[in-house]
């Protein structure tokens, strides 16, 4: 199979003119939650659905500060954002139902941080068997939902989980 039908990803190939400076505090300062796929904010950081997901539900934990550096975070920023990714499992997992989690930092370019210059922390949801026979002979993902739909379905619980 040689094509994908993935419209969801159109507005960000058309989108030629990338954001100028960091794409997670241009973000944390603008008020388009809805428009940058930002499901949950916090007092120390936030919470983002992934425009390039590896699997449905992948989002990124983010916190304000702008550091590169995960030592040279704030020890208040450090434990808030290990906080926030623990809401953002129960969030996931009451939404979604997955069976497990992959959970990480990708700290520089040469560890696959695709934005180097500003620390975050990836939770992907998993499933038995979400590894099927697409990316393993046709080197494609298959995503069933639309980003934004997650978006949708995770803002409520997000919000009711964190009034808690």
């Amino acid at each position: 199979m040689d094509t994908l039908w993935a419209p969801w990803r159109m507005p960000y190939i058309l989108e030629t003119e990338p954001v100028p400076g960091c794409l997670f505090c241009h973000h944390a300062r603008d008020d388009e939650d809805e428009r940058n796929l930002i499901v949950h904010r916090g007092d120390l950081g936030f919470v983002m659905m992934n425009l390039y997901p590896y699997n449905s539900g992948h989002v990124m934990v983010v916190p304000y500060q702008h550091t590169g550096d995960f030592a040279a975070l704030e020890p208040e920023v450090a434990s808030g954002l290990i906080a926030l990714s623990q809401l953002t499992v129960r969030a996931l997992g009451e939404t979604l139902h997955p069976d497990g989690f992959n959970m990480g930092i990708n700290q520089g370019k040469v560890a696959g941080a695709g934005i180097a210059d500003h620390i975050h922390l990836h939770v992907v949801p998993r499933w038995n068997g979400d590894t099927n026979f697409m990316p393993v002979l046709a080197d494609a993902k298959v995503m069933p939902e639309l980003l934004s739909a997650t978006a949708v379905r995770l803002r409520p619980t997000f919000q009711r989980l964190s009034s808690t």
